[in-house]
């Protein structure tokens, strides 16, 4: 059995619960750990779940809205910490006291009760991975912070019963924004962010009879409304509005089922 729950998406802080079964044997995978660290007890806390429920960190890269609080997490609590060398060449090499675990593109991390698959994605980080967990019947695909599919992403994400996907921002209210003309490039390029239409894009070159659940995340709070990225992903689906869920900064999601 694969569940999972978001516990807060967008540049706030982003956090991910990932929770597998086997029998009596549960398995929590928290990817990326974007929030201060009261901020994300609480959020666990809302998820009926403690940091000691935690058997794995992953981060998918350095920048801030993702790594928040992990190193003061891993080390209080002794919790193994995921990522590509070159986030953690990127974030200083800090002292993970023997907890870092390195992660490479499409190196299986066996958590247990399931496993995670890392794989990159074309995104201005030093080495930015995502992944794909598996419980070997039920398949998740967590997709955020990208410009472009490539043909990898693409083919990672071929057969998921559940997407959590990066819908970040609308063309015309990024265009409309007042961002200067810097960062409206650095968020619409092909190693920036996820625009609705191309989040479309890509559900339609993955889509198929097995797909059961998309979660829309990483939404920017001024570029973007749930209801066009709703509007977006559903008309690529042929599903109505309200069948595609999107992540709250604040909230997160609820708890949803991975089911084949």
């Amino acid at each position: 059995m694969l569940r999972f729950k978001n516990l807060g998406s967008g540049s706030t802080g982003n956090a991910t619960v990932v929770e597998g079964r086997s029998g009596s044997q549960v398995r929590r995978l928290l990817i990326d750990c974007g929030l201060g660290i009261r901020q994300l007890q609480a959020r666990l806390a809302q998820a009926q779940l403690q940091v000691e429920d935690l058997d794995a960190l992953f981060i998918t890269h350095e920048h801030s809205d993702h790594i928040g609080c992990t190193q003061t997490l891993a080390l209080r609590f002794r919790i193994p910490v995921w990522m590509s060398e070159g986030t953690y060449a990127a974030l200083g090499a800090p002292d993970l006291d023997g907890l870092l675990r390195v992660a490479h593109d499409m190196e299986a991390i066996d958590i247990g009760a399931f496993e995670a698959r890392p794989f990159t994605v074309p995104h201005d980080a030093r080495e930015p991975l995502q992944l794909r967990c598996s419980d070997g019947a039920a398949h998740l695909g967590v997709l955020t912070d990208l410009g472009h599919a490539s043909s990898h992403v693409l083919q990672q994400l071929q057969g998921c019963h559940a997407l959590m996907i990066e819908a970040n921002h609308d063309p015309d209210m990024l265009a409309a924004s007042r961002y200067p003309p810097f960062l409206k490039r650095r968020v619409g390029g092909l190693y920036g962010h996820l625009a609705n239409t191309a989040t479309a894009e890509i559900l339609r070159a993955v889509q198929h009879d097995g797909l059961q659940r998309v979660v829309a995340a990483h939404l920017s709070a001024q570029n973007n409304l749930p209801a066009l990225a709703r509007q977006s992903l559903a008309a690529a689906l042929g599903w109505a509005d309200e069948e595609i869920q999107v992540a709250s900064p604040t909230e997160g999601t609820q708890w949803f089922d991975v089911s084949p």
